[in-house]
């Protein structure tokens, strides 16, 4: 799999710990230099709505602003987790390629427990969420062309 991982300068650390973890992967950091973490949330996003990588990974103090951030992206599905239960459900249910963890309000260990639960989930077409799925995609095509 080939995963993209960016973060803001507050989750350096943490993201030095999962690119850890990712040693079966192909992982490209897309760096933590930029206070403005809405710019590595983009540009993560773009390659993965892309189909360039197969998944992104974002980190910031909570989560939640490299999630909203992402989440402009026309075909980037980013969701914050903060358990494993949560981390598998946005594959299994949601379809999510975009994980996001707050550095700040999520320890190392359970940061990387989240991260191989998610990394090792697959979205199968055609079950019980597959209309949820299409829904939300449908929502996204209508109110993303409108501009």
């Amino acid at each position: 799999m080939k995963i993209a991982v960016g973060s803001d300068p507050n989750a350096v650390e943490l993201k030095k710990s999962i690119c850890n973890i990712l040693t079966d992967h192909e992982v490209v950091d897309f760096g933590s230099d930029d206070p403005l973490y809405a710019n590595v949330a983009v540009d993560v996003a773009k390659t993965v709505a892309s189909g360039k990588f197969d998944r992104g990974i974002l980190l910031c103090g909570t989560g939640l602003g490299v999630s909203l951030a992402a989440n402009k992206v026309k075909g980037a599905y980013a969701t914050p987790c903060t358990n494993v239960y949560s981390a598998e459900r946005s594959i299994l249910s949601n379809n999510a390629n975009i994980l996001t963890i707050g550095s700040l309000v999520t320890g190392s260990e359970l940061a990387k427990k989240i991260v191989k639960t998610w990394i090792s989930c697959i979205y199968e077409s055609g079950g019980r969420s597959e209309t949820k799925v299409q829904c939300i995609r449908d929502h996204e095509k209508t109110l993303m062309s409108q501009g």
